[in-house]
């Protein structure tokens, strides 16, 4: 018998507008004006969603709440109080929710902050990227260095305590000096939270068909060695690829996904992924992708996939293999039914590659297994 029953339960909700389309972002995600939202029928739309994938998820408890996009803080704080209204009508959250939400520094606007807070957000997760104002218009960003500064003092103003700030390297023409510049300065706001994370060229974004010039291999590994030193330094603790922070402040609701814990999905686009403990599978389900779709259609799911064990053990270790906290045989199998000895050509291979390593019983990600992740997934494909 799987434990499904005793996983974590979260809510993502997928806002899908922003200003702007980043030329390096393949999120869903359509460029809008603010006054060209319909508010109203989206968290309409998103109630009406939330209550369809209910019974799924009957005497479980919302232990984490996360607001992406597009731009989230596009949307009104009332619309945002009309929304967790209605969900906390609906399902039961935890009394220490963490509802997080992320935001544009080109939104920021101090009543627009105030009332998220008092709508019930807690943490805040701003999309910086870079303090550097000519590496903010090679990513194609509507905001300033100006604009970062003003909204990270916004948000600690409106009361905000909990906030992540976003950064990435190996940019355009990027020096090692200007990523550890963007990181020196971002340790001034003292925040708990840093996700640093390096420009990736995505398919189906245009810096894919029209890639940037960006650092070597080797300056991206200086890069990041000598980021994660100085992030250290500073009392920020990697527990993840890319997330970094002071004690007790990791981001839950990314744990949870990373741990393969189970998660509604609501909004376009907006993906789940749910345990179910008497037909012991796991479901996927992909919400239908266009807004306009999405808030007319009665059905808003676009595909439902029952996962197999080779999807099972692709995801898990997707996930697992990315955090600090090691794959573990016997939670492996409590959340999948796997058993970790079927794949153990494929971990010797790790092992001789110095990709993984196996300590006390846990296998974990090496510095060089961190930098080539893709390389290990492939093999459990």
């Amino acid at each position: 018998m799987l434990a499904f029953s005793g996983l974590p339960l979260s809510l993502y909700i997928h806002v899908p507008w922003c200003i702007k389309k980043c030329p390096y972002c393949d999120f869903n995600s359509h460029a809008s004006t603010i006054e060209a939202i319909d508010e109203d029928k989206y968290i309409d739309a998103l109630l009406t969603d939330l209550e369809k994938d209910l019974p799924k998820v009957w005497g479980r408890h919302v232990h984490s709440i996360f607001i992406g996009g597009g731009t989230p803080s596009m949307l009104s704080a009332e619309a945002y109080q009309k929304l967790l209204s209605g969900i906390r009508a609906r399902i039961p959250l935890t009394g220490s929710c963490e509802i997080t939400m992320e935001a544009n520094p080109s939104t920021f606007e101090r009543e627009r902050f105030s009332g998220y807070k008092k709508a019930g957000i807690n943490r805040l997760s701003i999309g910086v990227q870079s303090f550097d104002n000519e590496k903010l218009q090679a990513l194609g960003r509507v905001h300033n260095a100006d604009d970062a500064h003003r909204a990270i003092e916004i948000a600690k103003q409106a009361g905000f305590e909990n906030i992540n700030i976003d950064l990435m390297f190996a940019l355009p023409n990027q020096t090692l000096d200007q990523a550890l510049q963007d990181l020196k300065i971002a340790f001034q706001y003292k925040t708990p939270h840093l996700s640093w994370y390096q420009l990736t060229l995505e398919p189906n974004t245009l810096f894919f068909h029209n890639p940037p010039k960006v650092p070597n291999d080797d300056l991206i590994v200086d890069m990041m060695d000598k980021g994660r030193s100085v992030l250290a330094e500073n009392g920020y603790k990697q527990y993840e690829v890319s997330a970094y922070s002071i004690a007790k402040k990791q981001c839950q609701h990314n744990l949870n996904y990373w741990t393969f814990g189970d998660y509604l999905g609501i909004g376009a686009g907006a993906h789940s992924k749910i345990s179910d403990v008497n037909t012991q599978t796991v479901i996927r389900q992909t919400r239908l992708r266009a807004p306009n779709e999405y808030m007319n259609a009665v059905d808003k799911v676009s595909s439902i996939k029952t996962l197999e064990d080779a999807d099972l053990i692709l995801e898990y270790m997707m996930n697992h293999l990315r955090i600090d906290q090691g794959v573990d045989a016997t939670e492996l199998f409590l959340a999948t039914g796997l058993d970790l000895k079927n794949y153990q050509i494929i971990l010797e291979n790790c092992y001789q590659k110095d990709l993984l390593v196996k300590q006390d019983e846990k296998i974990f990600t090496t510095r060089l297994g961190k930098q080539y992740l893709n390389e290990i997934l492939v093999l459990f494909s």
